[in-house]
């Protein structure tokens, strides 16, 4: 019988765009950023439009938290083909644990028999979420999936791993979390772009979830990676063996 699937997007700086650290060094300079769906969460929006399409489920649920610019995000995951969208509208920053309690308040009341997350956001890279999420669930979970193959009552995934690749059955439900190679995402095309404006989006206030989201950690500063020394061109072998040793790469 075909079931629910959910997926948790992120609104993240464009990855075209080169960010700029603020001069405090307090974080990174969103203003006049161009923002997009993260690349592991289209991963995700793309896999559950698959499986949808092969009969295997009956309905694509985008959630995304965040601030009231979230919604583009969300009508993006509808113009690929998601059914409607749900967004928790939170302000400020919103840690994992806090993004994972958040996402459980909406699964109980959604009730998928699947659950697909991004497995990292680029913006911070923690890869955290869908651990937790799975964790407050108590359901089991598949990360770095490259495949996912789901059935009557359980989901095949295949992980990727330091030694290569490992597959595991998980029960349904479950959460998965997606890698790079699972698939390619579609492009939305102009009419559901323009079909994806009349889809519902449900707005949901953070606060009223009861749910502490303050941060655990603090930022005490950012700053940009140092600035790469230029090359030089070398007329010989000897030279180069030469130049090795005085910088210390051979002894």
């Amino acid at each position: 019988m075909p079931i629910k699937i959910l997926v948790a997007v992120k609104r993240v700086v464009d990855t075209n765009v080169k960010v700029r650290v603020k001069p405090d060094g307090s974080g990174v300079d969103l203003a006049n950023v161009k923002m997009s769906m993260n690349p592991f969460c289209e991963i995700a929006v793309e896999e559950a439009l698959r499986l949808r399409e092969a009969g295997k489920a009956s309905e694509v649920v985008v959630v995304s938290i965040g601030p009231a610019q979230a919604a583009e995000t969300i009508r993006t995951g509808l113009a690929m083909g998601a059914d409607r969208g749900v967004h928790v509208k939170a302000e400020g920053r919103i840690e994992p644990l806090a993004v994972a309690k958040l996402l459980k308040a909406v699964i109980d009341r959604e009730a998928p028999g699947l659950v697909i997350l991004g497995k990292q956001a680029i913006d911070d890279d923690l890869n955290q979420t869908g651990q937790m999420l799975a964790a407050l669930l108590d359901w089991p979970q598949g990360t770095f999936a490259s495949k996912v193959a789901l059935g009557d009552a359980d989901v095949d995934v295949t992980r990727e791993v330091d030694g290569g690749l490992e597959t595991v059955r998980l029960g349904l439900p479950a959460v998965v979390t997606t890698d790079l190679r699972l698939n390619e995402p579609r492009y939305a095309s102009l009419p559901n772009i323009m079909k994806a404006k009349k889809k519902p989006i449900e707005e949901i206030d953070a606060q009223t979830l009861g749910i502490d989201l303050a941060p655990r950690h603090t930022v005490l500063k950012t700053a940009e990676p140092a600035a790469r020394k230029g090359g030089v061109t070398l007329g010989s072998p000897a030279e180069l063996v030469g130049k090795l040793k005085e910088t210390g790469v051979l002894a």
